[in-house]
């Protein structure tokens, strides 16, 4: 019996688009990987200026919004797995969100 190997290859993220409701991803073999931006709620409510600041982590395995506390894995975008975070976890993230903007509001 023989059995069927799948062999799969590195690939890296070359660059990052976040529109009002996709992720755009585009990778170092020439793909292009678009999935609905309700799939990772930090970033649907983040502002169009934190969804632009992004980062690569390590060598383009995966993407960092320091200003969201986001990161996503190119293995994941691959797979088609959305956020695995927890309600309560997104809950708490953003009670201390609105709990930020309410007081860089009093102090303007």
């Amino acid at each position: 019996m023989s059995s069927l190997r799948t062999e799969i290859q590195p690939v890296a993220i070359q660059d990052v688009r976040v529109t009002d409701d996709a992720l755009i991803v585009e990778l170092s073999d020439g793909r292009i990987v678009s999935v609905p931006l309700a799939w990772y709620p930090r970033l649907l409510h983040g502002t169009p200026q934190e969804r632009r600041n992004w980062q690569l982590i390590g060598k383009g395995e995966g993407i960092h919004w320091p200003d969201l506390d986001e990161d996503i894995s190119v293995e994941n975008l691959l797979l088609g797995k959305p956020s695995g975070e927890s309600q309560r976890s997104f809950k708490r993230w953003l009670e201390q969100r609105a709990a930020q903007v309410k007081k860089a509001t009093r102090t303007k």
